[in-house]
């Protein structure tokens, strides 16, 4: 019964997982690339304005995202503070530490849906400062969401690490967890002090083991759950 309650958990905390990434996904890859272009604000505003349903539901999606991030941390918590609870605890932290800058970010685009919506700003506001002001809120979300790659990196050090450890995941998804902290950490700073950075090599490198061992242990959850035999000597 106690290893069923536990595969039970493994699968939940990969449903969860699962979400995540769809969401992630969508908000974070999908709708940017069919509206927003940060080089051609006439473009953009173009797009917002004719596919107003799809920037709502980025905004949605991303919310939905954040929700998602808060129970995740908290049912691998459950899953895995018999390995380590004190990395159990770290990765818990730097998870929800990200949660109010997702939301505090996530009022760029609310600003964005005023400007373009509410006659009383374009009236006010010449066509090029009108533009202006949209793509500089566009630009304040990405900055966000650059800075958001800091939790969202260090989180999977103590995750990383508990799958490693824990004699019932493999071991290998546990290294490419770890690896890929550092792969977001290497990102941010790399971006923040190089602008041309995403043109490197490097770059290309670092960003890698990241989805690799996320996805493979949403997948390994979700599916597979836990190598009993482990579990029953732990």
């Amino acid at each position: 019964m106690k290893i069923m309650s536990h595969n039970k958990k493994a699968r939940v905390a990969g449903l969860l997982y699962l979400l995540l990434v769809i969401t992630g996904f969508t908000y974070l890859v999908y709708i940017p690339s069919e509206l927003i272009d940060l080089q051609n604000a006439t473009k953009t505003i173009e797009n917002i304005r004719s596919s107003e349903l799809l920037f709502r539901l980025g905004i949605v999606t991303a919310i939905c995202s954040s929700f998602i991030f808060m129970l995740l941390p908290l049912a691998l918590y459950d899953f895995l503070k018999s390995v380590n609870k004190v990395s159990a605890k770290f990765m818990v932290l730097f998870a929800l530490m990200s949660i109010p800058i997702s939301f505090v970010n996530i009022l760029n685009k609310f600003a964005v849906l005023n400007l373009i919506n509410k006659s009383v700003y374009a009236e006010k506001l010449e066509q090029t400062e009108f533009q202006t002001q949209v793509m500089l809120h566009l630009e304040n979300y990405n900055n966000g969401i650059q800075l958001l790659q800091i939790f969202w990196g260090l989180w999977l050090l103590p995750f990383g690490y508990l799958v490693y450890k824990s004699g019932f995941l493999p071991k290998i998804l546990g290294i490419f967890l770890m690896a890929g902290c550092f792969g977001y950490l290497i990102t941010f700073f790399g971006g923040f002090l190089y602008s041309d950075f995403n043109k490197t090599i490097i770059s290309d490198i670092v960003g890698f083991p990241a989805p690799i061992g996320e996805i493979g242990i949403c997948l390994w959850l979700l599916i597979m759950g836990t190598n009993k035999l482990n579990f029953k000597r732990s």
